[in-house]
């Protein structure tokens, strides 16, 4: 005979026997381990007798949702939170499967009621602090982190994000304090190393380098930690111009992560070229004046885009919000829509789809333009996507920062981005340059009017005629303001966000400092080699 348990009716799992709830807690351990193959055959087994239980629907949910069928897990949700609509723990679960999803806005609303539910919830007010970030809405997200901290103040994550949001915010002493605290507690904690690290206004010091070789030398770190905490390293030795030490630390640090994450330059060249012929020539749109409201700035990270975006949100006219994920997530929506990849489904797109299309992302956009007229959305990859973005939005502006190949690649190897796989080698990323280069020059030509290569060096050198010459370009009048731009309150989530708070600089250049140690990269970019 099944023996049911004699739970109250509110328990989530109430009804299920004693055999069910063994099942129940084993799928989800093997959930929160990631072993999927193991949880599926728990809650098989599970549906085979309680297809609609609310507990068995969520497990379900959080399957689908670990093997990347997020419009799935969303809809199984539902139906669990069906049974149980007030349940701040399942209410969080789907905020926090629109989180994975992209669906930011509905994310946002979720996790709000989530913590209006619960409180004390200090899993949903974290995924919340998560969603507001990844929406640029900075301040918002430091508030719900902070509540985070307030339920639970050893939540290392927490207080890594919160420092973060502080940086963005300029508020940089405050956020050198958070990270030391998490460093004082868990003096292994890679990102609170690197976050500390890349401050650039306050340089590691000898004491803290010290400490942190010690971390390196603990036993058990996680490979995660190891790889920021190298970029930590490096960081700090170059500050001390030891550049062939710095080099070999970023080199173990980059084999590291490429090890877990490789690059395949060929495919990512192949997927380059197969996006030009698709927008070669460019589709036929309905409405010309469509996205005129929209900047964007795209480039390779570290080539000037952030200090762009400042001198446009310095404008009365302009808002700035940062690197925005709202374009790809819409190209992404609609290849879900059509169950064929970018740019496959190109060729088969009307006026009428692309309007559609356009008319979403300043959906998805609304929120940065609710005090200004207009917005820059600056994410750097959106260089891949500049053909759509003339489809969609072909009132829209686009701007492409373009800085000296050798400076750019140096700078991006130096630099912590967790998700530039490209820049493990000094091939790899040469070779991704390349495909930068020549879709830059193919969209410059195709569209002269609606895309302006800005060259970083150009700025530099001769500001104020580059920003008039931009400002026209973007149909906005001249404002004293976008030349004082450093003086501009606002918050910058990149890593650029303390230098574009200083007056303009024009000693940003480091290759000359490494000398024939960059020989390598030169060769790879098809330059000479280092001459002094």
């Amino acid at each position: 005979m099944t023996r049911t348990l004699a739970l109250p009716p509110d328990s989530r799992l109430h009804s299920l026997s004693a055999d069910a709830i063994r099942s129940v807690v084993e799928a989800a351990q093997a959930l929160d381990l990631g072993r999927a193959d193991e949880a599926e055959r728990h809650i098989i087994a599970l549906l085979a007798r309680h297809a609609e239980h609310p507990e068995v629907l969520r497990l379900l949910a959080g399957l689908q949702n670990l093997r990347g069928e997020a419009p799935a897990a969303a809809a199984t949700m539902q139906r669990a939170l069906a049974a149980r609509p007030d349940d701040a723990l399942y209410v969080n679960t789907l905020g926090s499967i629109l989180l994975g999803a992209g669906r930011y806005d509905e994310a946002i609303a979720e996790l709000r009621r989530a913590c209006e539910l619960d409180p004390k919830l200090a899993a949903a007010w974290f995924n919340l602090g998560l969603a507001l970030m990844r929406s640029l809405r900075i301040a918002e997200s430091a508030a719900a982190f902070r509540q985070v901290l307030a339920l639970s103040p050893q939540h290392d994550d927490a207080r890594i994000m919160l420092a973060d949001m502080l940086r963005a915010q300029g508020r940089t002493d405050e956020a050198a304090t958070e990270y030391r605290r998490v460093l004082a507690r868990a003096p292994t904690a890679g990102m609170a190393w690197w976050g500390l690290a890349d401050l650039k206004t306050r340089p590691l010091t000898d004491a803290d380098v010290a400490q942190l070789r010690r971390a390196l030398q603990q036993p058990g770190i996680g490979e995660p930690d190891r790889i920021a905490m190298g970029f930590a390293l490096a960081k700090a030795l170059d500050d001390t111009a030891r550049h062939e030490e710095s080099l070999h630390v970023l080199a173990e640090a980059h084999a590291l992560a490429r090890r877990h994450r490789p690059w395949n330059a060929r495919a990512h060249a192949a997927a380059t070229d197969a996006v030009l012929a698709a927008f070669t020539p460019p589709p036929i749109v309905a409405d010309a004046a469509l996205g005129a409201e929209v900047v964007f700035v795209a480039s390779l990270p570290r080539s000037g885009s952030t200090l762009i975006e400042q001198i446009l949100a310095a404008h009365s006219a302009v808002e700035g919000g940062s690197e925005l994920p709202d374009l790809p997530l819409v190209l992404t929506e609609e290849s879900q829509r059509r169950r064929q990849r970018f740019p496959d489904w190109v060729n088969a797109m009307r006026p009428e789809d692309w309007t559609r299309l356009g008319r979403r992302y300043l959906e998805r956009t609304a929120y940065w333009r609710r005090q200004r007229p207009r917005c820059v959305d600056k994410l750097p990859y959106n260089w891949f996507y500049v053909g759509a973005i003339r489809a969609m939005l072909p009132g829209a502006r686009v701007v492409i920062a373009r800085r000296d190949p050798l400076e750019t690649c140096l700078s991006c190897y130096r630099q912590y981005l967790v998700d530039n796989d490209y820049a493990h080698t000094f091939v790899d990323l040469a070779e991704f340059w390349k495909d930068f280069d020549r879709a830059t020059r193919t969209w410059h030509s195709l569209h002269p009017t609606h895309v302006r290569v800005q060259n970083y060096e150009a700025l530099v050198a001769d500001p104020e005629a580059q920003i008039r010459d931009l400002l026209q370009f973007c149909g906005l009048p001249f404002e004293e303001a976008c030349l004082a731009f450093h003086q501009a309150t606002r918050e910058v989530y990149t890593p650029s966000a303390t230098q574009v708070r200083e007056p303009l600089r024009r000693d940003t250049a480091r290759a000359a400092r490494y000398g024939a140690l960059l020989d390598p990269l030169r060769q790879a970019l098809g330059l000479p080699p280092f001459s002094a």
